[in-house]
């Protein structure tokens, strides 16, 4: 096997392990357990010895994140990364491994998450409510009660009332996630709804009602990317790290200047125009939906459709998000409906690998229109109230 060196060429990164833990309800296990049983599994997907893993990265869990899960696992990294910035925190980190690979730093690179957030909550060990926290900038909104939901809905509001979005439209992300979900056998979520059953739910917060929001679930995810010399050990068909970008917008709502552009606008910029590749060219996005605007206003700022135009690109009566749509979105569901434990970044890498390998049951398996399978993806995550985004562009090998 050969190993970086300090001058050593620039060197392409693969993704060649993917896998989720249990996921769902998961009512006996720890995080901790969560951790390792993703990596355990991630690891013999790729068919690599542990002993080449000499990347580590963690963020969520221990007082040392990620020292104390790497001792878990009984691995002893060279390189660590414990970037925290929410949902996008996976996206971010895959950029950062790509980079090491690329200089040499580390040679493969193990990304590995694992949450019981709802276990926590039925066991009473946490509220449903857990505060980000009163000190800092978020001292002058904590008073006033502005919750991580009413952050999003105020930036829903403004999207509605600026480019007459409406309900009806946002429920149709819901309906199209459920409905691939549905063909998902590891989705927690997998009964059909429709706009009604959307709109008519419990109001969270206006306007979203329940079935707006991410579900809550327990479960783990872990990716392994390497070096390309590593690519021919493996057991797994490679799936490229084309692009990456990172943006950080706000944490204070008054400093954000537009309710209506996420971050994902210079981080998609910045991914698309690092792998040479356009929007267009994209066979399916798996994108960060603890919201249902979330998606809607990520496709647009991703350039998927125009600003604005996003209530009508994501319709259900034309059916562009399912998994034989014209632009498959959330393939397995999403947060929406399959599973979202918390920082649901790293789920959205694996459902993209799963789709550009193929494999996949003929239900689940995105094709492009001549049948054969997909060749680009895009996942975008998103952290804190739209605070942080991170996009990759991979391609199958």
């Amino acid at each position: 096997m050969t190993h970086a060196t300090p001058g050593h060429s620039r060197r392409k990164a693969a993704v060649v392990g993917v896998s989720l833990s249990g996921c769902g309800r998961v009512d006996e296990a720890t995080p901790y357990a969560l951790h390792a049983q993703a990596a355990r599994r991630a690891l013999a997907d790729s068919g690599l010895d542990r002993s080449v893993i000499d990347g580590f990265a963690s963020a969520g869990l221990g007082t040392l994140a990620p020292v104390e899960v790497a001792e878990y696992l009984g691995l002893r990294p060279t390189w660590v990364d414990s970037t925290s910035v929410g949902g996008s925190t996976w996206e971010v980190m895959t950029a950062h491994a790509a980079d090491a690979i690329a200089a040499g730093h580390a040679n493969a690179v193990l990304l590995v998450y694992g949450s019981t957030a709802r276990a926590d909550i039925r066991a009473g060990r946490r509220t449903g409510t857990l505060s980000f926290g009163a000190r800092g900038p978020l001292q002058f909104e904590a008073p006033y009660g502005h919750t991580l939901i009413a952050k999003y809905a105020m930036a829903a509001r403004r999207h509605m009332h600026t480019y007459g979005t409406t309900l009806e439209q946002l429920a149709s992300v819901a309906v199209q996630a459920r409905a691939n979900a549905a063909r998902n056998p590891e989705a927690m979520f997998r009964e059909p709804v429709t706009v009604d059953d959307v709109l008519s739910g419990p109001m969270i917060a206006d306007p979203f009602t329940k079935l707006h929001c991410c579900i809550r679930s327990d479960g783990g995810a872990a990716v392994l990317l390497v070096a390309e010399e590593y690519v021919r050990d493996c057991r797994t068909a490679p799936v490229w790290v084309l692009g990456t970008g990172e943006h950080v917008s706000h944490t204070t709502m008054s400093e954000w200047p537009d309710f209506t552009v996420s971050p994902a606008a210079v981080s998609g910029r910045l991914a698309f125009e690092r792998a040479g590749v356009r929007p267009a060219e994209i066979d399916f996005a798996e994108i960060y939906d603890a919201f249902t605007y979330m998606t809607l206003v990520t496709l647009e700022d991703l350039g998927f459709c125009a600003k604005g135009e996003g209530g009508a690109f994501v319709d259900a009566a034309k059916g562009r998000l399912l998994v034989g749509g014209e632009l498959p979105v959330n393939t397995d569901g999403g947060g929406l409906s399959a599973q979202h434990p918390g920082m649901r970044g790293l789920f959205l890498l694996v459902e993209a690998v799963r789709q550009l390998r193929g494999g996949l049951p003929e239900e689940r398996q995105v094709r492009r229109p001549d049948g054969t399978l997909p060749e680009l993806a895009v996942a975008s995550g998103t952290g804190g109230w739209f605070c942080s985004s991170g996009t990759v562009v991979l391609g199958r090998g």
